[in-house]
């Protein structure tokens, strides 16, 4: 067989398999065997130590010590119940504004990212709280779902994010370390805030019915001094938690295996401080830990092999071949690299999207003079939209399964729509700019 229809049927297969309901990692797997064993003659013993030494390289990397301590950091501070506090003291500062309590989930949801960096905790919190708050308020059913499915995305993409841990685990590169990565994303993801904020705040003094403030009553039973406090002590333990973690990585005082790990402790005493730290609560959150931890390590295995495969047998040069070779503008290169992510991302899980494509498509980009972390940071944003896309968006189903049953699934896509157009000027926005992504980095890493 040539090596152009060994590439086209591995990735074809892949996508019949995810259509017809498989588990993605087993899937990966078995289509990493099933072509590998093709292309070296079916040499058993030699596609088994391939096999052998990704997964102990996987072991043996130091950096992927901070998902589960990652994890255990978001689960604890889910169960401590952050965002409710933040969420009350925000409602009554901002819901005298046109949309303010829409304005309130994102402003939740960002500082909500920058602690946890699990999508379905944020969506499920920021859904079970502030759906009731908002619907009471008259907000439009499409702009309810739009808001809070958006905004609780935004923990995959502010650090720390376990994206930014397995994107920098997976390269192994100095460019795209996790500190590099971590420090690149700070902006994007305010970026990406700001212009979620910018539209719920336009939109809603264009058309108020779609977001009105709460009554005049509400916002008058608080004086300006209790409403400082509030915020004050409802933002003060996240932020330290935020300035523990990000600081000591920045700072170059930790590295972000250590700084997981003194997140995690943090997010012990913040629930020991809302006096949430009980059995029940370390018992729930080291066991969803372990489950999340085992499905990104299965994935991580799967898709390393998967990608070992392809490359090995020469994948990856035929598509950089294909692209490369094709005589087109570098950016409309990039452009098409960037598609062929966005259209994945309807599909299949953002782990194994970046486990499938960083091998093939970083490569090519270095080769085309593109900077390794300016498209790193791309790729992942555009990853981001992977969540709100559907039909298999997570956060949609996410919110759906915490909604009210008035909530149709097309009021939650009709609601998503010009979310993830944001999210596509934001991409825009970073090639237009990308000193948003590479100022930071250099400040503090040089």
């Amino acid at each position: 067989m040539s090596l152009e229809f060994l590439t086209v049927a591995m990735f074809v297969t892949l996508i019949v398999a995810i259509i017809l309901g498989h588990p993605l990692a087993y899937t990966l797997a078995a289509i990493a065997t099933l072509f590998g064993l093709i292309d070296n003659g079916f040499n058993i013993p030699m596609l088994f130590q391939m096999f052998i030494n990704n997964t102990w390289g996987l072991m043996e990397n130091y950096t992927l010590v901070a998902i589960p301590l990652f994890i255990l950091m978001a689960q604890l501070l889910d169960r401590s119940k952050v965002s409710e506090a933040l969420f009350e003291s925000m409602y009554v500062v901002l819901g005298s504004i046109k949309g303010g309590l829409g304005l309130a989930v994102v402003l939740v949801c960002t500082v909500f990212a920058a602690t946890t960096g699990i999508i379905g905790a944020s969506v499920v919190a920021m859904g079970l709280l502030a759906t009731p708050a908002l619907m009471g308020k008259g907000y439009q059913k499409e702009l309810t779902a739009g808001i809070i499915c958006a905004s609780g995305t935004l923990g995959i993409l502010i650090p720390p994010s376990i994206m930014m841990v397995v994107y920098g685990g997976l390269t192994g590169m100095k460019e795209t370390s996790v500190g590099n990565l971590f420090a690149g994303a700070i902006f994007p993801g305010l970026l990406l805030a700001g212009l979620y904020f910018t539209y719920i705040l336009i939109r809603c003094n264009i058309n108020p019915t779609l977001g009105p403030p709460i009554s005049k009553d509400e916002a008058s039973g608080y004086t300006a001094g209790q409403k400082w406090a509030m915020t004050l002590k409802s933002l003060i333990p996240p932020l330290a938690l935020i300035l523990a973690v990000m600081g000591t990585i920045l700072g170059g005082v930790a590295t972000p295996t250590e700084a997981a790990g003194l997140g995690a402790f943090g997010a012990v005493l913040l629930a020991l401080f809302n006096r949430k730290l009980t059995w029940t609560v370390l018992k729930e959150s080291g066991y969803a830990t372990l489950k999340t931890t085992s499905m990104v390590m299965m994935l991580f295995i799967g898709g390393k092999f998967f990608s070992a495969v392809f490359l090995s047998m020469g994948g990856g040069d035929v598509v950089a071949d294909l692209l490369i070779g094709s005589g087109m503008n570098e950016w409309i290169i990039l452009f098409i690299m960037m598609f062929i992510v966005f259209i994945m991302g309807m599909f299949i899980d953002w782990a194994a999207i970046l486990l499938v494509t960083v091998p093939i498509f970083l490569p090519i980009a270095i080769e085309l003079g593109f900077d390794p972390l300016w498209f790193s940071l791309l790729l992942c944003v555009n990853l981001q939209t992977s969540f709100l896309t559907p039909p298999f968006g997570y956060a949609l189903f996410y919110f759906k399964g915490v909604a009210p049953s008035e909530f149709s699934m097309m009021h939650i896509y009709r609601g998503i729509m010009p979310f993830v157009l944001l999210q596509l000027i934001s991409i825009a926005l970073l090639c237009l700019f990308p000193s948003l992504v590479t100022w930071l980095p250099g400040v503090f890493f040089g």
